[in-house]
């Protein structure tokens, strides 16, 4: 990333903060996530900073405090929300409690004239304010650069800095100029390079893999999803045949899955092989009910069989891993001290120690809508690139109670028919996670002249982009209605379809 104009994005806890480093990227430059209390070592690494929105007031006991000495006056530095309320609140200027909670969408009333801040952003322009706190009076040597009709000081620079504020985000879809008003602050104010694309980050991530790894053996659990097939393709571009990658089939993937996957990477030319575990799986999930046992059941099983396939691979010294970038990041915890999100799993369930391997993550510098764009500038696949994510513990958290195999073959069928009829539809592209939840209840039906008492599956579909948050999907009704009668008709135990219309939060995208 050295070779890279970097922006250093600081974290107060803002549920935006991800976002703001993703809107970054998409105009072709590194960004980085830190909390704001632990700044990274070489500040002078970094052409630009962006302090988040918080959680927190600035007025509060609870208020945050950020070093600020190395970056303010001597970088580019850009204050949203809580930044610049801090900046205004501790410079002179006063920050209130706001009369009224000011969230959602306002209109730029006014813009200061022939300022490059605002370039190309006009009066009228849709804004997203998210605060409770608002700033009544701009700190030393503010000067004001656009209200909206409730918020006189929306934005302000520092005479004599480079040091904007602005109290709305304009990172979030609904600040319709965002993207032009963050290229306004870096490209044009902080004069950084756009020259962090998926062609250069094969180039340098390819490079530096051969260099790391030589002619050392690499071993990869592939799990059939879009993070770990990219993996596999990078690392197939640096060592070729060293990588030995391992599909475990676990009994609980969709149906035909496995020989399905395992047929798509034989046109990748990777070296892949395929392991059905199935009724090792099965066994030692029996008579489980609890979702954090079966969670943890299922990833001690992969472990054991992904241990005995590697052991099969002689002097192989690296593990590879899908982890992707919001997997490593810390974030700011709501008692505003950073809190570790680092997952100890990932495709392959977090291995133990004695597997004495070191670890390589390709993709730990990326979002997951950056894997998808490096996927394609490596002409992978758009069916493959364009899945849908599917749990770890695949089927097992979607069949609610214990699991037994009659359970998985009802839930599999289910599954085929509602994710086959959304690519009929045209409807699986606009869905960004869909699933079928096999419930732990029966329920009196009535076919032909006879009384049932079947189960009943829940489909759910919702849209997002990255899972933090999701909201269910409007699906046609004529869609639900041939759906559940194909459901019923077809598969023997189901009686009954229901359709999950509750978004996260409150509820999560799965049932377990």
């Amino acid at each position: 990333m050295h070779k890279h104009d970097k922006v250093l994005i600081l974290d107060f806890g803002s549920q935006y903060t991800q976002l703001i480093a993703r809107r970054v990227r998409e105009l072709n430059i590194y960004s980085e996530i830190h909390p704001y209390n632990k700044l990274p070592k070489y500040i002078d690494d970094y052409k630009a900073v962006i302090l988040s929105g918080s959680p927190f007031s600035v007025r509060g006991d609870e208020a945050l405090h950020p070093d600020l000495m190395q970056i303010r006056g001597r970088k580019p530095l850009l204050a949203v929300c809580y930044g610049a309320q801090y900046l205004a609140h501790f410079s002179g200027g006063n920050v209130a409690s706001s009369n009224t909670r000011e969230y959602g969408r306002a209109n730029l009333s006014y813009i200061k004239e022939d300022e490059t801040f605002f370039f190309n952003i006009f009066k009228g322009s849709q804004v997203w304010m998210s605060h409770s706190d608002t700033i009544k009076q701009l700190p030393e040597n503010g000067v004001l650069l656009a209200s909206t009709h409730d918020v006189k000081n929306a934005a302000y620079k520092i005479e004599g800095e480079q040091t904007f504020g602005i109290q709305f985000h304009p990172e979030v879809y609904h600040t319709t100029d965002g993207k032009q008003l963050l290229e306004n602050f870096l490209v044009y104010i902080a004069e950084i390079n756009q020259d962090w694309t998926p062609d250069s980050f094969v180039e340098e991530t390819v490079e530096e893999l051969k260099n790391t790894l030589g002619d050392d053996k690499v071993v990869l659990g592939l799990s059939g999803g879009v993070d770990s097939s990219v993996t596999a393709v990078l690392l197939n571009k640096a060592i070729g045949d060293n990588l030995y990658c391992i599909f475990v089939n676990n009994g609980l993937l969709r149906k035909n899955e496995f020989e399905q996957v395992l047929k798509q990477y034989e046109h990748m030319h990777l070296n892949v092989k395929g392991v059905d575990a199935s009724a090792r799986f099965l066994d030692a999930l029996k008579g489980i009910n609890d979702p954090e046992k079966k969670r943890k059941a299922i990833g001690r099983t992969f472990i054991e069989v992904f241990d005995d396939e590697a052991h099969k691979i002689k002097d192989v010294k690296w593990l590879a891993q899908g982890t992707i970038y919001p997997d490593v990041i810390e974030s700011v915890s709501a008692t505003g001290g950073p809190s570790a999100t680092i997952k100890s799993h990932h495709n392959v369930g977090g291995l133990p120690d004695y597997m004495k391997l070191k670890v390589v993550e390709p993709l730990k510098t990326i979002f997951k809508d950056e894997v998808r764009r490096v996927g394609a500038s490596m002409n992978m696949s758009k069916t493959l690139l364009g899945r849908h994510p599917f749990p770890g513990p695949g089927l097992g958290i979607r069949i609610l109670g214990d699991i037994t195999a009659e359970k998985v073959r009802i839930l599999q069928e289910v599954d085929a028919i509602f994710i086959d009829n959304l690519k009929k539809w045209s409807l699986y592209d606009s869905v960004w996670q869909a699933g079928a939840m096999l419930l732990p209840v029966n329920s009196v039906g009535v076919m032909g002249d006879e009384r049932t008492y079947e189960k009943c599956v829940a489909l759910r579909a919702v849209e997002s982009t990255d899972g933090m948050t999701a909201d269910w999907v409007n699906l046609p009704y004529e869609f639900l209605q041939k759906t559940s009668n194909e459901i019923i008709n077809k598969v023997k135990g189901i009686n009954r379809v229901v359709y999950d219309i509750s978004s996260k939060p409150p509820a999560t995208i799965e049932w377990e």
